[in-house]
């Protein structure tokens, strides 16, 4: 005779089957938690991971991994492996975490680089790596949140911007080494996300010019549907209105 629970436990395995699974790091941030609430509203099955604790707002994902240190490969390793074995392989991985430090090359540290460098690469490096171990057998995407500063750095933007144009070398290679996998991977090129850190941190800027989280949301979204199916290596600007 089936228990209450054990019958609860079959029903969410069946809603987790007829979804796909797609895996947000970075998800306790404004444009993590926004772009993890898009792709559940379009029908995916989201598992968000972050260094941080499980947030206030996780009730809207289906699960929550937290103090994940994605600088550390063994730590990406671990949770990728735990997910798939709970939630099964994954069809999709959208790479948010990140960082961002403002500082003159003269007058800066070299640790602001190598912090840079570990935040914003290896994190998402390491994420890639992990998951691509537990990534459907029918194909999957991969979306990358670069930078547009990465295209052209401005002052106090080297160690950012050097970071981030990393990423997108990352993103071309990775496209067409999985080709052959059915897997495609792309990456959008945010300016000034509209969160409130960044209002916090730029009290004098104009967040109406800003890139609104939700409209990240709906681009990363489109890139991870067979909507986008013959969009493969793209870097997509996405400068709001700046």
């Amino acid at each position: 005779m089936k228990t209450a629970q054990g019958i609860a436990g079959a029903a969410k395995k069946e809603v987790r089957m007829k979804r796909q699974l797609v895996v947000v790091t970075g998800a306790a941030g404004a444009a993590g938690r926004a772009i993890a609430n898009q792709l559940r509203d379009n029908g995916f099955y989201v598992v968000g991971v972050d260094t941080v604790g499980q947030p206030a707002e996780a009730g809207v994902l289906d699960d929550f991994v937290a103090a994940v240190d994605l600088t550390k490969l063994e730590s990406a390793d671990k949770c990728y492996a735990e997910i798939a074995k709970k939630h099964g392989l994954i069809a999709g991985l959208v790479n948010v975490a990140g960082g961002f430090a403002w500082e003159t090359v003269e007058e800066g540290s070299v640790e602001t680089w190598e912090t840079m460098w570990n935040v914003n690469l290896l994190t998402c490096l390491h994420s890639c790596r992990s998951a691509l171990k537990h990534f459907s057998r029918n194909g999957g995407t991969i979306t990358n949140v670069g930078a547009a500063g990465a295209q052209r750095a401005d002052v106090g933007m080297a160690a950012y911007a050097a970071s981030k144009y990393a990423v997108a070398r990352l993103t071309e290679a990775l496209a067409r080494e999985l080709r052959p996998r059915n897997i495609r991977v792309n990456a959008v090129l945010p300016t000034i996300i509209d969160t409130p850190s960044n209002r916090d941190s730029m009290p004098d800027g104009k967040p109406e010019d800003w890139v609104k989280p939700d409209e990240l949301a709906h681009i990363v979204s489109f890139l991870g549907s067979p909507k986008a199916s013959a969009i493969n290596g793209a870097l997509l600007p996405v400068a709001g209105r700046l």
